[in-house]
């Protein structure tokens, strides 16, 4: 059964901002796009590149390495090398916090 867990206050996460932090052995990404609040891995799933070095922008998230660029809404890799989506979770908002469903 998942639980929800708090990743960070609402302040700590921008419009256009991402925010990265480790759960267990998760290595999570909140990002902020138009005000929706996305949760996915933050591992590449090519050569697990650290996708908080990457570039957020309205088509995803750029890995740092490969140039894969990541849906943030579903983690579907739009190009190569890149093939497989990254795992999402869904989000909430409770008491001025972000919450993450694990």
């Amino acid at each position: 059964m998942a639980d929800w867990i708090t990743a960070c206050s609402t302040d700590s996460l921008g419009q256009g901002e991402m925010f990265s932090f480790d759960h267990n052995e998760k290595k999570l990404l909140l990002t902020n796009m138009n005000g929706k609040i996305f949760a996915t891995d933050r591992i590449c799933t090519h050569a697990e590149a650290d996708l908080a070095n990457g570039i957020l922008s309205e088509t995803g998230l750029t890995c740092p390495l490969h140039l894969s660029v990541f849906k943030i809404d579903d983690g579907v890799p739009q190009n190569p090398p890149a093939e497989d989506p990254l795992q999402t979770y869904r989000t909430k908002i409770q008491d001025n916090n972000i919450l993450i469903e694990v």
